[in-house]
């Protein structure tokens, strides 16, 4: 085929900007993509719970800015819903990028809840995620 790419005439590396309202696409190097990188942050990170998902988060030595990764396993439903799943994640943290970004690797795995789950409640979740992401680790209050 021909050397057009489906992203249109932007050059490779470059972020390419909505035209309906201005916002950045989500770039390929602010996402998670290799295998090891998954593994690394599941077997070290920390997690944040929330009604729709999990999210998996680990610092990273090498400073840079945050990536994020989604994971949808087989067992939430065929390649339509966990597609849906995926871009429904994608958009949320598009909108919910953080100003302040932090060097940080990121896995947001989602709960077949997610399906139903109404597009606000999904913001909510990824915004208040990436608010507990970026503060510094605290001490858990000892319990009595």
């Amino acid at each position: 085929m021909g050397g057009k790419r489906a992203s249109g005439n932007v050059p490779k590396g470059r972020l390419k900007v909505s035209d309906s309202n201005q916002r950045l696409a989500f770039p390929r190097s602010a996402r998670l993509l290799r295998h090891a990188d998954f593994e690394r942050v599941y077997a070290e990170g920390r997690r944040h719970f929330a009604a729709h998902m999990t999210v998996f988060y680990l610092p990273r030595t090498d400073g840079g800015a945050m990536r994020v990764g989604f994971t949808v396993s087989k067992a939430l439903g065929g390649a339509v819903e966990r597609n849906r799943m995926k871009r429904r994640l994608r958009e949320a943290v598009r909108l919910h990028w953080p100003e302040m970004s932090v060097a940080m690797d990121v896995v947001i795995n989602p709960k077949k809840s997610l399906l139903a789950a109404e597009f606000a409640q999904i913001e909510n979740e990824i915004s208040r995620a990436f608010e507990v992401i970026q503060k510094p680790p605290g001490r858990r209050k000892p319990q009595e």
